[in-house]
């Protein structure tokens, strides 16, 4: 498994989850080994210029906090792109570490069918305007170089015009069935012939009292026998075991009873969040 985000230039350099994520994403248990980031640096975020939008040249310098190489390239030029991904997703795989592409390239119409680039960018729209797009920019290129021909450059277009519209008349059919071959593995069964959810029930979640008087004793007890413990933390420790005989749980008793019998099913737990690792709440 590789996991690739798409970013846009103004969301990577401004929203505060991709820096708070790049500083998780080496952690132990929050780690996926490597993420490539895509950037469609189109270098107007929604209709503010980037020396508006930000204080660094590139909207990827925010990767720079833990090192991660990152490939400015030219989204003109096709050929430099997938040398460049090729790359990326050669260094993820040896290094397992972030990697970003910075794909530089221009967004030839508005943010939406109601906004007029010219209004707030009239310069740098009139150079858009001026730009072959990329696909037939490329394809002049390969017909120069007699790498494909006029006829077969109009057929994979046709064909691809094809798929697009193949896939439009699909999606007005709602039966779920031809997508099945991407559903993940837990999915079987969910959906009937239908397209409709099977069940929406959850089946009984609950443990033996055994079970939970024997996770409420471990969790009040020390694992490491002539352990000199804290005064206060020992005081605590008797207070949970109490309230395990007297069967009453607190909120702190009742977590330690649901990670607890998550463990003891085998299913890892992660604890995240403020005061986790000294279990204040």
């Amino acid at each position: 498994v590789m996991s690739i985000l798409l970013h846009g230039d103004a969301a990577f350099a401004g929203q505060g989850v991709v820096y708070e994520t790049f500083h998780l994403s080496d952690l132990p248990s929050y780690t996926t080994n490597g993420t490539i980031h895509v950037v469609v640096n189109n270098q107007i975020g929604f209709t503010t210029d980037p020396r508006m939008a930000r204080s660094s040249p590139y909207p990827t310098d925010v990767a720079r906090v833990v090192n991660a190489p990152i490939f400015h390239v030219n989204a003109d030029d096709p050929e430099a792109v997938m040398y460049v991904c090729s790359v990326a997703a050669e260094w993820r795989n040896t290094f397992n570490k972030d990697v970003v592409v910075d794909l530089v390239c221009y967004r030839r119409r508005g943010h939406n069918e109601m906004d007029e680039p010219m209004f707030t960018q009239p310069l740098m729209y009139k150079q858009i305007h001026k730009q072959v797009p990329v696909l037939k920019k490329y394809a002049d290129k390969l017909i120069a170089d007699g790498t494909v021909t006029l006829q077969e450059f109009e057929e994979e277009i046709a064909k691809y015009d094809r798929i697009c519209e193949e896939a439009y008349t699909r999606s007005k059919d709602n039966k779920i069935l031809h997508i099945k071959h991407w559903l993940d593995s837990p999915w079987p069964g969910f959906f009937n012939m239908d397209g409709e959810p099977k069940s929406m029930s959850c089946p009984p979640t609950g443990i033996s009292e055994e079970m939970l008087t024997h996770i409420g004793n471990v969790a009040s007890s020390v694992p490491v026998k002539d352990f000199k413990i804290h005064a206060g933390l020992s005081r605590i420790l008797r207070a949970r075991l109490e309230m395990t005989k007297n069967r009453v749980v607190d909120w702190a008793l009742a977590e330690y009873m649901a990670f607890g019998s998550f463990l003891k099913e085998g299913i890892h737990v992660r604890l995240s969040g403020q005061d986790v690792e000294r279990g204040t709440f």
